[in-house]
């Protein structure tokens, strides 16, 4: 597995070796062992699968506050998206900053996204399906979100994108008060 760290301290790019014939390919997206030699400690307790029917469907930026923060392992089970974390660690060097990787169903990228972040991805093809790992159970009390055109992130948007309604109100990042600590 090819591991590549970003311009934010802890969130990584991940690309797994396949291997394919005739029928297709195996890839291993998930090891504890190789990960954790990577500095990713991660004990998953939830997957979530989602599927977005129209190019340019913009879900984000979203986080859970502490103590129910969530780590995300991120992939695109098909189709293409461009996925962002944003970092919202309050003392961080890099507070306010994003990093955006392409990943599809061809390039087999995946992300992970460690607390302290807030996520969110824009669809590149119709029918695109992203799958996460979650280190953290789903908290409603603990859900945040930062506006998707608050923090400078260049989404390559050709037009306006299709946001829920909860997407479309969420306050800009210069409202949110930074849930997590420099040490998340």
């Amino acid at each position: 597995m090819r591991i590549e760290r970003t311009n934010l301290d802890g969130v990584m790019l991940l690309t797994p070796r396949r291997f394919g014939d005739a029928r297709g390919f195996f890839a291993e997206t998930w090891n504890a062992r190789v990960f954790a030699e990577a500095g990713i400690e991660a004990t998953f307790v939830q997957d979530n699968h989602s599927v977005s029917d129209a190019v340019g469907t913009l879900r984000g930026l979203h986080y859970q506050a502490p103590p129910d923060a969530q780590g995300k392992l991120v992939r695109c089970g098909r189709g293409h998206l461009f996925d962002v974390a944003l970092d919202l660690r309050r003392g961080s060097a890099t507070y306010g900053e994003w990093t955006g990787h392409d990943l599809s169903a061809e390039n087999g990228r995946m992300l992970w996204i460690p607390e302290g972040f807030a996520h969110g991805f824009v669809t590149r093809a119709p029918g695109t399906e992203i799958v996460y790992k979650c280190t953290g159970f789903y908290a409603p009390g603990a859900e945040g979100a930062v506006r998707w055109d608050s923090c400078g992130i260049d989404w390559g948007l050709i037009g306006a994108p299709l946001l829920s309604e909860k997407d479309a109100a969420a306050p800009p990042l210069a409202r949110v008060a930074a849930p997590f600590g420099a040490d998340a």
